[in-house]
């Protein structure tokens, strides 16, 4: 899977709070990675094709939208990096940790909504396409580039839930009755 090496970090001993957050962390600055590789990705390989396709063609919108896109994404990326701190986080306390956990899978969660609705965006779009009087063409180029951004993403904010979720349960193990 994408996240296999992500807990290769071994500086706490296994199961305890502070080895959890620093794992925790870890995912999330590994996740802004891999989000960052995509953008980067997408902004030499659009960009490269936006300059070479026509103007007025579908192709164009496609590789216009998705520089533009991944533009926003790459910031987000660095932005992600940035404010993760893997080897900061083992003094938090377990309400904290719990705290920090639940409202990340959160945001995660109204990311897959997001995407949802980039999808079905996409799709009308697209099909706005086929009866549109004017510039059909960008339509479904700027359609193309939601379902694949769209997919992308749901993709990415759904397996990356999936493996962060996991250290709920961990957390929530911690919970003296």
């Amino acid at each position: 899977m994408l996240f296999s090496s992500l807990f290769l970090l071994d500086t706490f001993p296994a199961g305890t709070l502070p080895a959890l957050n620093q794992s925790r962390e870890l995912l999330a600055e590994r996740g802004m990675a891999v989000l960052g590789a995509w953008a980067l990705l997408n902004l030499v390989v659009s960009g490269y094709y936006v300059a070479r396709t026509d103007a007025r063609s579908a192709s164009h919108y496609f590789h216009q939208m998705n520089v533009g896109w991944n533009f926003v994404n790459a910031i987000l990326a660095v932005v992600g990096m940035l404010r993760a701190h893997p080897y900061q986080v083992a003094g938090l306390t377990l309400a904290a940790s719990l705290t920090a956990q639940f409202d990340f899978e959160k945001l995660l969660l109204l990311n897959v909504g997001l995407d949802v609705a980039y999808l079905v965006t996409g799709s009308w779009l697209r099909t706005r396409s086929l009866t549109a009087e004017r510039r059909p063409e960008r339509l479904l180029g700027f359609g193309q580039s939601l379902w694949l951004q769209g997919g992308f993403l749901l993709f990415f904010d759904l397996g990356f839930y999936l493996l962060y979720h996991r250290f709920a349960a961990q957390l929530l193990g911690l919970v003296q009755p």
